[in-house]
């Protein structure tokens, strides 16, 4: 039996590997111990007991960027946060803490260093995170979902894929069992089989440019007999809507269903969507989210280079710009079917095995 202690969360980039790497770790052997550590306010906070998982938390400490009552008074803060993780490595006997980023990650690395157990640093963006470089200077192993990731020594495993993404990925394309689930994906959603499917989600919380172009393209897509399922997000105030060829509604909880029956998507250019839809062969227009520090720009950059999707700037995604572009693409079979198979070429199904099995080689050193 061994026991494992699960870091990070606060997006699903952070969270949806994690529980794939726990799944994987039960899978291996139900006698194992799983523990995830996260912040009471991330989507950890949610998914990880639906998942059957314990959820240990710490405070949320975002580092701080300039000086303030809230920096002056960090270092005791996170001591505090460090504190807590060592005591409970220690009162649990620990084996190896895998960190994916976020929040709760820099106080696990720097706990599990202090306590001298091993750490697994996962990074799931092409830009990575402050708590991650930190980890990387203490972890025996550092793994990537990105080739091009600057952490030195990494190792690319590709994204940890949630079973039922993997298991898609794992049915070649054009495959009787690819076209089974295709037909019971699109029954789900009350789909034709005959006409082509365009998924468009911009995450979780939504993205507003991408639902509004697609709300001013609305009848541009219908008149092309283009079917969409429209994924707004949580904080969309778009209402649902269901007609027998557009269906507009907030959360998606079987995205892999909504994969399984697209041709084509419309994405931000989060870590997981990226490397979902490369894996599985679903052909994109990514438009990254244009704040930040730009890593979704760079999380897209290998995979449109192979050709298995494209990239439009945020600004640029307009209803003229679905009108012009996105519907003469869609309705080209031919062009989508090499699409699939370049974006296929380029993905990895089996992230969570190659995480897996670097955990295992340290634990085994």
């Amino acid at each position: 039996m061994t026991n494992y202690l699960l870091a990070g969360g606060g997006t699903a980039g952070h969270v949806n590997p994690l529980l794939a790497l726990a799944d994987a770790i039960k899978a291996q052997d139900q006698n194992h111990r799983v523990w995830a550590l996260g912040t009471a306010e991330g989507l950890e906070s949610r998914l990880v007991p639906e998942r059957g998982y314990e959820l240990v938390t710490v405070a949320k400490l975002p580092f701080p960027r300039k000086p303030s009552r809230y920096a002056l008074a960090f270092p005791f803060r996170f001591a505090r946060a460090v504190g807590k993780v060592q005591r409970f490595i220690r009162e649990h006997k620990v084996d190896v803490v895998v960190g994916f980023g976020g929040y709760a990650s820099a106080p696990a690395y720097v706990a599990a260093k202090r306590c001298g157990v091993p750490i697994v640093v996962h990074e799931a963006n092409a830009l990575p995170g402050f708590a991650n470089k930190l980890g990387s200077r203490y972890a025996q192993v550092v793994a990537t979902a990105f080739a091009q990731t600057p952490l030195p020594n990494a190792i690319h495993t590709g994204m940890p894929l949630r079973l039922e993404i993997e298991s898609l990925a794992k049915t070649e394309l054009g495959s009787p069992e690819r076209a089974l689930v295709r037909t019971e994906a699109r029954a789900h959603f009350g789909f034709a089989l005959d006409a082509s499917v365009l998924l468009v989600t911009g995450g979780s919380l939504g993205a507003k440019r991408i639902n509004d172009a697609i709300e001013g393209a609305r009848s541009v897509l219908d008149a092309a007999g283009i079917q969409v399922l429209h994924i707004v997000g949580g904080k969309s105030e778009l209402e649902p809507v269901e007609t027998s060829t557009y269906k507009r509604i907030g959360y998606c909880d079987r995205m892999d269903l909504a994969i399984a029956a697209a041709d084509f998507a419309v994405s931000r250019a989060g870590s997981s969507t990226v490397s979902e839809f490369a894996a599985v062969g679903l052909p994109a227009v990514y438009v990254p989210y244009a704040v930040g520090n730009g890593e979704q720009r760079f999380n897209v950059a290998g995979l449109v280079a192979a050709e298995g999707g494209l990239m439009v700037n945020d600004a640029d995604f307009t209803a003229e710009w679905i009108r012009d572009n996105l519907v003469p693409l869609v309705s080209d079979s031919r062009q989508l079917a090499k699409m699939a198979a370049k974006a296929r070429a380029a993905g990895i199904a089996d992230g969570t095995d190659r995480l897996l099995n670097l955990t295992n080689g340290v634990l085994s050193a």
